[in-house]
């Protein structure tokens, strides 16, 4: 049997979308979406732009991956069941204030800890052939453990005062 992989290469589409009734700001920047891709022929961090429209516009970023880790596969997991399974992008931005995607992620604990260290985070569906991949890993290498409650002994409050 082969052993299923650990890396998926991905392409990364960020948009720029105009913002109107807002003095502060003319546009905003979101993710549009994350699938399957090839390494990049070009510089990732620059960005290959495919759509102009007024003041809409989109960048195609290629080389990027999702890994799977071991010890993330209960996030992959609890993922696969949300309503809507998610990957999550991590965007920097270059010197011009310009963001591109830094990394890819299936597991939400991760994209978590990329958020309580103030960098920005982009939820975006899992595409299907993603969402195989991921379950196939999860189906392969973990199994969920019952919960179970605790009952307090005799004499313990567990905390709570009367």
């Amino acid at each position: 049997m082969e052993q299923l992989p650990d890396r998926f290469p991905v392409s990364v589409v960020m948009q720029r979308i105009p913002v109107k009734g807002n003095r502060w700001i003319d546009h905003r920047w979101e993710v549009a979406g994350v699938t399957g891709g090839r390494p990049a022929r070009f510089d990732t961090a620059a960005g290959l732009p495919i759509h102009e429209a007024e003041q809409l516009s989109q960048t195609l970023y290629t080389g990027l991956e999702i890994k799977l880790f071991l010890d993330q596969c209960e996030s992959y997991y609890h993922n696969l069941l949300a309503p809507r399974p998610a990957c999550y992008v991590v965007v920097r931005r270059n010197e011009a204030g310009i963001p591109f995607p830094a990394l890819v992620s299936a597991s939400f604990d991760e994209a978590n800890a990329y958020l309580e260290a103030d960098e920005e985070v982009f939820p975006v569906d899992l595409q299907p052939e993603l969402y195989r991949w991921v379950e196939a890993f999860v189906l392969e290498h973990y199994v969920p453990q019952k919960r179970f409650k605790r009952r307090l002994d005799d004499g313990e409050t567990g905390g709570r005062t009367s």
